[in-house]
């Protein structure tokens, strides 16, 4: 499967795209060359750290490796429907099947900028969304009360510090009463990520900074990753949870590990346990990274859900096929039985595949209503 995936690409753009332009021999053998080094980007990446996920090069070539296997990606797909529009034509016509020089060029033009487009929309520190939730029992005393969530912020060489930085900024300046991160905060590990993770630090918020590991924190030495956030200021709620009070009032904030832990020899996500101590009768958020148990979620009486890792499925059209692996949810607002169910299109991204194009990275801002307001 791993063969056809990554070789037809290379199949239709060498063979189907690139040698019947009417180019010097010399000028298609070293386009030859440049689509594969691109599509070999994975492999490079593995080379470079150990790692697919980490991809240890200097940051322009991260980007330019990403906006080649963009351009491969989309030009095959424009190739795909150039031959086919052109046999339906032939056939109609009964006539030879002939596509233009002039419109192998045109889709290729075209592939180039729809991939600079999506690496540019990956690469911004994106703006704060404003979501309005309605809370069932929510007391009126927390009617109003701000939440901002971070997901999916991927730091590593492709989002180092100066980025991490200026979302930090922008993330305090919304002056929320609580911050939540729900996982995959980085790539690679402590000590590749030490100094471009160390702005999150300035996280401010009167209620504090929870947060959640996701599947990504797995990947590079789980337990050196939760002492080294908990070092920086987050209080990490591992199949653990929260309580806000003010007055006689309460909201609990909950949040389990990763779906992916067992694989890894760590607990796997438990909201039974998370949920053991928690005040009867107080409305309770999760922080859950992967969204796919959200319907278990609700039948614990869970009043709001936050959860990522699909990164809001970053291309419309690829968004169907992410959400099929993960029971339907894919971006954005979701009715679960009684619950609330959002899930973030992620503030960065896997430096492995940088692109979006109709799914834009957040900052969520969620202002949290009573039933009556």
């Amino acid at each position: 499967m791993r063969l056809v995936v990554f070789g037809l690409p290379l199949l239709v753009v060498i063979l189907n795209w690139l040698w019947p332009l009417p180019l010097p021999l010399a000028a298609k053998m070293l386009g030859s060359v440049l689509v594969i080094v691109a599509a070999l980007y994975h492999y490079w990446s593995r080379l470079s750290s150990g790692s697919v996920f980490a991809p240890e090069f200097p940051r322009p070539f991260v980007v330019l490796f990403n906006w080649g296997f963009g351009a491969i990606l989309f030009l095959t797909l424009f190739q795909i429907a150039l031959d086919f529009g052109a046999l339906v034509f032939a056939l109609a016509e009964w006539q030879p099947v002939h596509i233009s020089a002039s419109a192998r060029e045109a889709i290729g033009g075209l592939a180039g900028v729809l991939a600079a487009v999506s690496v540019a929309n990956a690469l911004r520190v994106p703006p704060v969304k404003d979501v309005t939730i309605t809370i069932r029992g929510l007391p009126k005393v927390f009617d109003g009360y701000r939440l901002l969530q971070l997901s999916d912020m991927h730091i590593s060489r492709l989002f180092p510090a100066k980025w991490a930085a200026a979302m930090v900024e922008r993330a305090n300046a919304a002056d929320a009463d609580m911050i939540v991160v729900t996982g995959d905060f980085i790539d690679g590990s402590v000590e590749m990520r030490r100094e471009d993770v160390a702005p999150l630090a300035r996280l401010r918020a009167c209620d504090g900074v929870l947060a959640i590991p996701g599947n990504h924190e797995y990947f590079f030495n789980y337990s050196n990753w939760m002492q080294h956030l908990s070092g920086l200021g987050f209080h990490m709620l591992l199949n653990d949870h929260a309580v806000v009070t003010k007055g006689q009032d309460q909201l609990v904030v909950v949040g389990v590990t990763d779906r992916s832990a067992p694989g890894h020899g760590q607990p796997g996500p438990d909201l039974e346990e998370a949920l053991k101590g928690s005040p009867d009768g107080a409305p309770v958020i999760l922080l859950d990274h992967q969204p796919g148990d959200a319907r278990v979620s609700a039948e614990y009486g869970v009043a709001l859900q936050l959860s990522g890792h699909t990164h809001g499925g970053m291309i419309l059209g690829l968004d169907r096929l992410v959400a099929r692996g993960n029971n339907g949810f894919v971006s954005g607002r979701y009715s679960v039985g009684n619950m609330t169910l959002y899930v973030s299109n992620g503030t960065g991204l896997w430096p492995g595949f940088a692109l979006r194009l109709g799914r834009p990275s957040e900052i969520t801002c969620f202002h949290l209503r009573t039933e009556e307001s």
